[in-house]
C-alpha cells in the first residue's frame, strides 16, 4: 500500500538536537532532527561508507562574550562548536575525506534593520572555519529571512530540509 510505513520505519530513533547542541551517531535506525533554525547555523556532516553522520546547532560566532558558557556549552558558538563537532564525528570513524557537509540558516529574522547581522556573521565564521580547515560543503542553504528544519537519515545519508513554504530532500551519501 503506498505510503505504508517500512518496518525500519516504525523503530527509528529521533533524536533532536537544541539550540547551542549537537549529535553524532553511527546508528542506522537513528534519525537526527533540529527545528527552526533562523540566524543560528544547522551543519550536516555525513560519511557515507562509515555511515557516520552528525548535527550541530551553533547560535552565535564568537564565544568571547562569554566563555564560561563556551566551557558548559561549546555547541553554542561556531568557534568552539566546530571543532568539537568535527572531534566527536571523528571519535565514531568519520573521516574528514569523506565528509559531506550540508550548511542552512544564517537568516535575517528579526524585522526591519538587523545592526547585529547574527544570521550572516554565523553563516561567514562557519565557511570560512571549514574552508580553513579543507572541508567541501555540499550543498548549503543560508540567508533570507525564512526559519529551516532539518532531519538527517542516519541509514542512508538523507537530509530533509523544510520551510514554511516548501519541503525539499537531497543526499549527502557519496
Amino acid at each position: 500500500m503506498a505510503g505504508s510505513p517500512t518496518i525500519a520505519s516504525l523503530f527509528a530513533q529521533r533524536v533532536v538536537i537544541g539550540v547551542g547542541d549537537l549529535a553524532v551517531s553511527n546508528n542506522a535506525q537513528v534519525v537526527l532532527s533540529t527545528y527552526a533554525l533562523g540566524s543560528c547555523i544547522g551543519l550536516v556532516a555525513y560519511d557515507s561508507l562509515m555511515k557516520v553522520g552528525g548535527i550541530l546547532h551553533l547560535m552565535l560566532p564568537d564565544s568571547t562574550i562569554s566563555p564560561e558558557k563556551a566551557l558548559k556549552q561549546p555547541a553554542m558558538f561556531a568557534d568552539t562548536g566546530l571543532p568539537h563537532f568535527f572531534r566527536a564525528l571523528a571519535g565514531l570513524k568519520a573521516d574528514k575525506t569523506r565528509l559531506r557537509l550540508f550548511i542552512a540558516g544564517g537568516a535575517s529574522v528579526i524585522a526591519g534593520n538587523d545592526p547585529f547581522r547574527i544570521g550572516e556573521r554565523n553563516a561567514r565564521v562557519t565557511l570560512d572555519y571549514l574552508a580553513k580547515n579543507g572541508f567541501m560543503v555540499k550543498h548549503q542553504e543560508t540567508g533570507g529571512t525564512i526559519n529551516r528544519t532539518l532531519h538527517l537519515e542516519m541509514a542512508t545519508g538523507s537530509v530533509t530540509l523544510k520551510t514554511p513554504t516548501e519541503n525539499g530532500q537531497l543526499s549527502l551519501a557519496a
